[in-house]
């Protein structure tokens, strides 16, 4: 049965932090600011609450504060002149391209910003598939990544065991997850701010993470 890679998007597959991250944590302070007559300071508190408590700050949004999750993800991702910050790399397009198996993007990011930063990068037509926070809905409520459940159902939907697919992330708290259910796990640490390589070399690699790369290319044959 072939290998299913499961790609994140923001961080894993480009540098989010420099190109998009910097105007979308903006936009959604502003945004909760305004919905919810916050401060700027209550509105980061609370912004960091949610994220440690559920993985994602809309959930307790959602949970909270009655937001509605189309309104809070268009309002926030609208990102005006984004595709002029973001940066491909050719052999990124290669590795892609040379890795056997089949290939999603999986990401919390909802389906019109995935979708422009994937056209922009040219690296739609190398993906099989593209699952974005749209499509983690289960029984009515929204199951983002982390959630053990969502990734199960995932598994099932693309007619493979968990155990055949592999998550390629930058964030450890859904490799985490995605381990428990039985799949490999490769921590991307391509984009680190703030470190310098040396930091980077030395970081310990998770009992529950299967590799550790700083490029695409060092996912072919390197796991078993």
């Amino acid at each position: 049965m072939a290998r299913v890679w499961l790609f994140d998007l923001d961080d894993t597959l480009h540098d989010a932090h420099r190109s998009a991250m910097p105007a979308l944590s903006l936009a959604m302070g502003q945004y909760i600011e305004r919905e919810l007559g916050l401060s700027r300071t209550e509105s980061d508190a609370l912004r960091r609450q949610y994220f440690l408590r559920y993985g994602a700050t809309l959930l307790g949004l959602i949970r909270h504060h009655a937001v509605k999750a189309a309104h809070f993800l268009h309002h926030t991702h609208l990102l005006p002149g984004l595709e002029g910050e973001l940066r491909s790399h050719p052999h990124d397009v290669a590795a892609l391209a040379a890795l056997p198996g089949r290939k999603y993007i999986l990401t919390n990011a909802p389906r019109a910003y995935a979708l422009r930063v994937l056209t922009t990068l040219d690296l739609l037509p190398l993906f099989d598939g593209v699952f974005t926070i749209e499509d983690m809905a289960m029984f009515g409520h929204l199951r983002p990544k982390p959630d053990a459940r969502m990734l199960r159902r995932l598994a099932a939907r693309l007619g493979v065991p968990p155990s055949h697919c592999v998550l390629v992330e930058d964030t450890l708290q859904h490799q985490k997850a995605a381990r428990r259910v039985g799949m490999k796990t490769v921590w991307m640490r391509r984009w680190i701010h703030g470190l310098p390589a040396r930091a980077h070399d030395r970081a310990r690699r998770p009992p529950y993470v299967d590799l550790k790369v700083r490029s695409l290319r060092e996912l072919r044959g390197r796991l078993r």
